[in-house]
């Protein structure tokens, strides 16, 4: 899998890895980038136009403003995670998941490797959903520090999930039934178009369980001012999720966890 190197890094195996991630989804940028942003137009079309007109405020915000920061966090989650479990899915499914093993790489270069195109892709696509946000709504960015904290822990936490999806996942069904039972339920069920103040017990608590609530609970308090939970109580849950997941991934690469041919 790697050497040992006792805090030696191996700088220039990184960074090809590194770019290697970021130039495989700007090759197809029509994809990555112009889709989730077609995707996003036609989310706010359909919610807030068809249905916005008539559910007035949420939160004490406009409809278009509150659905505004969700979708965008939803993209960037989705994004996240495609990036790393179709690269590791891929070359497993090719037979040249051996290219990346045989380098000299640790276990935390491949990871950071890894999450460096997760991260790059993320970023790209909230910066243009979140652009576009700004010039329909007219709205800024009420805490730029938190939206951008929230949008990198989304990044790191749905980057991670997708290398141990990508490392689980033998063929492209399985991944793909991955994405469409776990990822999309939680991203859609965690109050990206309504705020779960408004659900009826027992579905209200059990929103406070999934992780992805507080990655988008916070981007909206930091893109509107305005959170379900205390902004505070989110960013520590999304560290301590954020720092396991990212754990159980560098074990599983260190150990080569179905991933060694």
């Amino acid at each position: 899998m790697g050497v040992r190197r006792f805090g030696r890094v191996n700088w220039l195996g990184l960074r090809t890895l590194a770019t290697r991630e970021v130039m495989r989804f700007l090759a197809v940028w029509q994809q990555t980038v112009f889709a989730p942003l077609m995707t996003a137009g036609l989310f706010v079309l359909v919610f807030a136009l068809a249905l916005g007109q008539g559910r007035g405020e949420v939160m004490g915000l406009p409809y278009l403003q509150f659905l505004g920061p969700g979708i965008l966090m939803m993209t960037v989650i989705q994004n996240a995670f495609a990036n790393t479990s179709s690269s590791i899915t891929g070359a497993k499914v090719q037979g040249n998941i051996v290219d990346t093993l045989m380098p000299p790489l640790s276990a935390g270069e491949l990871l950071a490797g890894y999450l460096a195109g997760s991260v790059a892709r993320a970023g790209l696509v909230a910066i243009v959903i979140g652009t576009g946000m700004m010039l329909v709504t007219g709205a800024g960015i009420a805490h730029p520090l938190w939206a951008v904290t929230f949008v990198l822990l989304a990044a790191l936490l749905l980057g991670g999930l997708g290398i141990l999806a990508g490392i689980m996942a033998q063929k492209f069904d399985q991944m793909a039934a991955i994405t469409n039972f776990v990822i999309t339920p939680l991203s859609f069920l965690s109050g990206t178009f309504y705020s779960v103040d408004a659900l009826p017990e027992p579905f209200r608590s059990l929103s406070h369980w999934n992780p992805i609530f507080y990655l988008i609970d916070g981007a909206r308090y930091g893109v509107t001012g305005i959170s379900d939970a205390p902004p505070l109580r989110g960013l520590a849950i999304c560290l301590l999720v954020v720092a396991a997941v990212l754990y159980l991934c560098w074990r599983w690469l260190k150990s080569g966890y179905r991933m060694k041919p």
